[in-house]
């Protein structure tokens, strides 16, 4: 019977404190649609100052909020957006920017760190002069933190950059900011300087700082009023909003402050990986809270029987592949939780070669 649960597979998974839990029961609540919820004034008030914008709207889901920022930028059908081809918003967002707006993707190479060279994107670009035949460029989307490149950070100077190239086009900045607080944390950078060169952000509170539900976005106040009226046609608009916005705010009161150390135990988990034969995990890419494991060549073994035997000890991680695995650290798992993970990934790993010993050994006999 497993009497600890140690839950590896995303940020996603964490519940709500006692805290956050008190909040909500006690939020003073109106309704949104009607544009009356004091609570979500709140929060979206909030954070519009800390990420240096005018103006945000609390979205049910980072992926809403993502569509909404492509549709608000990308407003006439057959616009077309610059992004990775590595990027949560091309791969993982049900390609609703192609089959609910029209917007079409344009995808450029990710680099191992969540980068695309700039000057792939500025080859990426549209010649207006093409509009017979071609989709019209609108937008470029970055992640940061790039959660399919392991949480790798993007640098301000690298934002920068991107941004005056948008500039210089004519085009917007979207940056799918999921874990941006893991970005600015890592980095030593102030959030608002992060994202100062972007047009519009959506920001995820229910990953690293930990709350139960939704997103918010952020831009011009001109940006938000169209926004908020594609959440309404999205099916968005949810009345009394304040249960939910009041645990968002307890997350960015108590959690920011534990991403730093959200991201040593990754290193630390990292670090006791890479020591244990038959797996491979690059140390020096783990910047903030996600590790990706993969395993050699030649072990004998896949990550459905691994995940297997760990789920059996209580330890919960995601399956990439055949022979990659996922982990995320978060404000709920303790260094205990990652010393406990190390030690049954290594009991694990130890039966393994005894058994493929034991095969070999009968072979030869």
């Amino acid at each position: 019977m497993v009497t600890r649960i140690v839950d590896l597979r995303s940020d996603t998974v964490t519940k709500p404190t006692e805290a956050m839990r008190a909040a909500m029961a006690s939020a003073e609540v109106d309704d949104d649609v009607l544009g009356n919820d004091p609570t979500a004034f709140r929060l979206e008030a909030e954070m519009a100052k800390t990420m240096g914008k005018e103006a945000a709207l609390f979205v049910p889901s980072g992926t809403m909020g993502n569509l909404i920022c492509v549709l608000v930028h990308c407003d006439v059908r057959g616009s077309e957006v610059i992004l990775g081809d590595n990027c949560h918003i091309y791969i993982y967002e049900n390609g609703g920017i192609a089959t609910i707006g029209g917007v079409h993707p344009r995808p450029v190479k990710n680099n191992d760190d969540g980068t695309m060279d700039i000057d792939l994107i500025e080859t990426a670009i549209r010649d207006p002069r093409g509009e017979l035949l071609y989709p019209t460029t609108k937008l470029i989307c970055l992640e940061n933190t790039h959660a399919n490149s392991g949480g790798r950070c993007l640098s301000v100077e690298y934002t920068d950059r991107v941004g005056e190239l948008a500039k210089k086009h004519g085009l917007k900045l979207h940056i799918d900011g999921a874990r941006i607080f893991n970005a600015s944390v890592a980095l030593g950078i102030p959030v608002d300087r992060l994202v100062q060169a972007a047009d519009s952000v959506s920001v995820c509170l229910s990953k690293g700082i930990g709350a139960p539900v939704g997103s918010v976005i952020v831009g011009s106040e001109n940006f938000i009023a169209k926004a908020r009226r594609l959440r309404k046609t999205l099916g968005g608009g949810m009345r009394q909003i304040g249960i939910l916005c009041a645990a968002a705010l307890v997350a960015l009161q108590e959690n920011i402050g534990k991403l730093e150390n959200d991201h040593k135990k990754a290193r630390l988990l990292a670090d006791g990986l890479r020591e244990l034969k038959g797996l491979r995990v690059d140390t020096l890419g783990v910047e903030t809270n996600i590790v990706f494991i993969d395993i050699e060549d030649g072990i004998q073994t896949r990550a459905e029987k691994i995940c297997k035997y760990l789920e059996e000890r209580g330890i919960l991680l995601m399956q990439e592949s055949s022979s990659r695995m996922r982990v995320v650290l978060h404000h709920q798992i303790s260094a205990s939780d990652v010393q406990y993970a190390l030690s049954c990934f290594k009991a694990m790993l130890t039966t393994n070669q005894q058994v493929v010993k034991g095969v070999e050994k009968e072979m030869d006999d």
